[in-house]
């Protein structure tokens, strides 16, 4: 596996690649990589020639008082387990070659963001629509293979690709869940030995909505109130948001 830096060399890269007629698939991560990212990796193995996996901790992404400079990195680990799992190349630019001085572009879809964490995190969607943007134009991929944990981004991303013409298939993969049902995921990491006992509800409360789902309830509002009660069982939960929705639309 070959590690990256320089955008231009990535594109001359990708743009040999294609012309010998191989199909390429793009894995983009913010590093720290978990069980999860493996398996996008691996899925990308199946049905691509070459996999171009990019390690980026994305600033434009995180508001003022979020996490970003306590976002868990280790690069060591990282390219050991891109290695290991077939990616062929890392793409791991520093912040300065994806955003130089003067950089002044954005890319703002709206409506699919403007529910759940777009509320809660404004411009976030901003942020990985136009750094996803980049590095599709970056690693010139056929496939570009994505987590399902991540739900409304999967939505923002298609619709990104749809609305400006990106000649990419979008391959969404099914969330790796740990031995009570949490999502894996890096920021994981920052729970108490407490907290990720207690995170298990999360888990347990779709499993409730989805078991009134099949006993064949449909009334919103009903859903919502099981979904709300069984979250509560953790007195000190702060609910940001937590609702059933229409998938594609939300």
């Amino acid at each position: 596996m070959e590690v990256i830096n320089n955008i231009k060399l990535m594109q001359e890269i990708s743009e040999s690649i294609r012309y010998s007629k191989k199909k390429i698939a793009v894995v983009p991560t913010m590093g720290y990589l978990h069980t999860g990212h493996i398996s996008l990796i691996r899925r990308a193995k199946e049905i691509a020639d070459i996999v171009i996996t990019t390690l980026f901790v994305n600033p434009t992404q995180f508001g003022p008082n979020e996490d970003y400079d306590k976002y868990p990195r280790d690069f060591n680990r990282d390219f050991e387990l891109t290695k290991y799992n077939g990616s062929d190349y890392l793409f791991y630019p520093d912040t300065k070659e994806m955003y130089p001085i003067n950089f002044s572009t954005s890319i703002d879809i709206s409506k699919i963001t403007e529910k759940f964490e777009g509320v809660f995190r404004p411009g976030h969607f901003k942020g990985v629509a136009t750094v996803v943007a980049k590095l599709f134009n970056i690693t010139k991929p056929h496939y570009a293979i994505f987590g399902q944990k991540d739900y409304q981004q999967t939505l923002v991303i298609k619709r990104l690709v749809e609305d400006l013409n990106f000649d990419i298939e979008i391959i969404i993969v099914p969330t790796i869940r740990d031995y009570d049902g949490l999502a894996l995921s890096s920021r994981n990491t920052y729970l108490s030995k407490l907290e990720r006992e207690k995170a298990g509800i999360l888990f347990k409360a779709i499993e409730t909505v989805k078991s009134e789902i099949a006993k064949g309830q449909r009334e919103r509002l009903i859903l919502n109130s099981h979904l709300h009660k069984t979250l509560r069982q953790i007195p000190e939960i702060k609910i940001d948001y937590a609702s059933c929705a229409i998938a594609n639309t939300l």
